[in-house]
């Protein structure tokens, strides 16, 4: 077991992280970076991608809307012409909508299925399409308890349909794509305090919801789920697909 941390390296990998100017992000193409990547942090945010490269040795910043086709190709292309590969795909770009269903228009609907699950399928077509013929890859799909249980009366209906749907596609891309070198799984997290919940845990009530239903008491804290996306993205889950991690203080296991 004494060689075992080298089964968590990346070193010579690059990796492309999707929704990485802030949150988990951000988190996510930290850690990656720290193992080793090279890591295109791509979000719509350029201010905020450049704070983070500056601060994180081989993290690349990239201004792209994963909704757009024409940046999701530019993306990969990018990344392709510079190093000519890509090992990792994380999918994590995401937005809530709102907890009432009411109001959950069609319009809204849409829009957060479009970002939270369509644009992250789009974009792994086009990464497994790039792909030399004797390559590997790991894609990790960034899903949410909210997608496997009920959250009312937060989480919202459209918010929960994406997630649910992340879940459910991670496992047939897990299985349309297995015998080509590349594994698909879903992390899924529960409650962190991030950019995404901002109010959820300085309003007390809200706080204290999340407490009671939580196994460990608690939501989750910076850098708790980090740990299981390098696991997912890194060769120590090199027999593993088709699954889905979940890092949620026991939410789920009520």
């Amino acid at each position: 077991m004494g060689g075992s941390p080298a089964l968590f390296a990346l070193t010579g990998r690059v990796a492309l992280v999707t929704g990485a100017s802030s949150g988990l992000g951000a988190g996510f193409a930290r850690t990656l970076a720290g193992a080793g990547a090279t890591v295109y942090a791509a979000a719509r945010r350029a201010d905020r991608l450049a704070e983070l490269a500056a601060g994180t040795p081989g993290i690349l910043p990239v201004e792209c809307d994963v909704t757009d086709a024409s940046d999701r190709t530019a993306l990969v292309d990018r990344a392709m012409a510079e190093t000519g590969r890509i090992d990792v795909l994380v999918n994590n770009a995401g937005r809530s909508g709102p907890p009432d269903a009411v109001q959950d228009t069609p319009e809204v609907f849409d829009a957060v299925l479009n970002l939270n699950l369509t644009a992250g399928f789009h974009l792994a077509v086009a990464v497994v399409e790039a792909m030399p013929a004797q390559g590997s890859l790991s894609i990790v799909n960034i899903a949410s308890v909210v997608g496997m249980v009920s959250t009312a009366p937060i989480g919202g209906a459209s918010y929960a349909a994406s997630k649910a749907g992340t879940l459910g596609v991670s496992r047939e891309l897990a299985g349309q794509w297995g015998r080509r070198g590349v594994r698909v799984n879903t992390l899924v997290p529960g409650w962190f305090d991030t950019e995404m919940t901002d109010g959820l845990f300085t309003d007390e009530k809200s706080a204290a919801w999340v407490r009671r239903n939580t196994m460990l008491g608690r939501g989750g804290r910076e850098g708790e789920v980090d740990g299981a996306l390098l696991f997912l993205a890194s060769d120590a889950s090199s027999y593993m697909t088709g699954q889905a991690l979940v890092v949620d203080g026991g939410w789920t296991a009520r």
